[in-house]
């Protein structure tokens, strides 16, 4: 069973209290079970601050199964957030393209696009500047 040593958390308290220390323990000391609330909070928050603690811990750490394990964590939860954000754009693209009235091609030329990379923005198979994503929002709002 886990336990801390020095620190004020338990290892039943929420995992964004845990002090470094305590993220470092049960890295360390902890079995898979230990692992399931920080594998939660890192899914949760790729880039939260839990995240940052375990990314400084592997910095400095021997590099051994478990701490593999937690940057193949890490690494995969923000490549499913990336992934879930391309989406998010795409179909923000869409539905302004949809709510423009235009056609693709009268609508690319409105924002200042072509009709093959809008394509590209509507499917997330890439994804606008903020500059651009900016203008088609405004288009199909009738702000442009």
């Amino acid at each position: 069973m886990l336990q801390f040593r020095n620190v004020e958390a338990e290892p039943t308290d929420q995992v964004t209290t845990w002090p470094f220390e305590a993220l470092v323990t049960a890295i360390d000391r902890g079995l898979v079970p230990d692992w399931q609330p920080i594998f939660a909070e890192i899914r949760r928050a790729p880039w939260g601050q839990v995240a940052r603690s375990i990314e400084r811990y592997l910095e400095v750490s021997d590099r051994d199964g478990s701490t593999v394990l937690f940057q193949l964590a890490i690494d995969r939860a923000r490549e499913v957030a990336e992934a879930a954000e391309k989406g998010e754009v795409a179909e923000r693209v869409r539905d302004a393209i949809a709510r423009s009235g235009l056609t693709s091609a009268q609508f690319a030329n409105e924002v200042g696009t072509s009709a093959s990379r809008l394509s590209t923005y509507a499917t997330g198979s890439a994804t606008p500047p903020a500059s651009l994503l900016i203008r088609i929002e405004r288009l199909s709002s009738g702000d442009a």
